[in-house]
């Protein structure tokens, strides 16, 4: 039987690694630094270990849910180090593509295959096992794996080689922050107009202007104006911004909405709302914050 790792316990990924654990029928041997975050997973029926090495001992696949890719470089390194290795690991962060292809020869040289696997949707999404997941990784691979990250997801895609996950992701991100960017813009308007913040919304996602963001994060959090910590911070969302840009300018393509949203995080951030949900973007616009 297939034994699975899960390294990272955190928002994200203490859900993710449940529905890994509950529903693969494959034991399960997870790390995570945090005590209460191991005895979580356990109390699902995870086997914790004391270390990244000991979990590339015994998993055939691991799994990592973790804040960047520095700490997926360290993570791997520390893989590396061992005398036992997983055949594969999957990172389930968002993480730079450049360097993750890098990371991907660097542990293909160390008989290890390296499959970008980032997830999309929130952390309600990780818990209830209904995250969109976008794979960089060959048909064989692909395949192989589809059965596992389907206990995570429910639609995972193909998004083509070690990378494309990535790119998928980012996109995703992007266009999402920018579209929430625009409707903070509309709430400040029509409430300085004197519109009713709920009859705007409504009326907005009953039209041309409706998206995912404006009926459910930015109704939730900008009508009632609570940003809590938690959630997806604006730090994060500067952090995933951060890597389109970077894309972009990879390929001289010019961005000017991702890089204005950029700058509007980057002030949320400056005046000290760096932890809070990033919708809190409102708060600047409106002078605020």
């Amino acid at each position: 039987m297939t034994t699975l790792g899960f390294i990272g316990l955190g928002v994200m990924g203490s859900g993710m690694c449940a529905n890994l654990t509950r529903k693969s029928q494959c034991p399960v041997v997870v790390y995570d630094p945090v005590a209460t975050s191991l005895a979580a997973a356990v109390e699902v029926g995870a086997q914790a270990r004391d270390s990244v090495a000991a979990v590339g001992a015994e998993a055939d696949v691991v799994f990592l849910s973790l804040p960047s890719i520095e700490q997926v470089e360290a993570v791997c390194e520390q893989l590396l180090a061992a005398p036992e290795r997983p055949l594969t690991v999957v990172d389930m962060s968002t993480s730079d593509v450049t360097r993750t292809r890098a990371l991907a020869e660097r542990l293909r040289v160390g008989g290890i295959t390296l499959v970008d696997a980032p997830v999309a949707r929130q952390r309600q999404a990780a818990a209830a096992g209904t995250l969109l997941i976008t794979v960089g990784a060959d048909d064989e691979t692909f395949a192989g794996l589809q059965p596992y990250l389907s206990c995570m997801g429910t639609d995972v895609v193909q998004a083509g080689g070690v990378g494309a996950g990535q790119v998928l992701k980012i996109m995703n991100n992007m266009v999402l922050f920018i579209n929430m960017n625009a409707i903070a813009e509309a709430l400040a308007i029509g409430r300085a107009a004197g519109v009713d913040p709920q009859k705007l919304f409504s009326t907005l996602s009953l039209g041309s202007a409706d998206s995912f963001a404006l009926r459910n994060t930015a109704t939730a959090t900008m009508i009632p104006d609570e940003f809590p910590e938690r959630a997806f911070p604006v730090d994060y969302a500067i952090k995933d911004l951060r890597l389109a840009l970077q894309l972009a300018a990879d390929s001289d393509v010019p961005v000017g909405a991702a890089q204005q949203t950029m700058d509007l995080l980057q002030r949320a951030h400056d005046a000290g709302l760096g932890a809070a949900y990033y919708p809190v973007m409102i708060k600047v616009i409106e002078g605020r914050a």
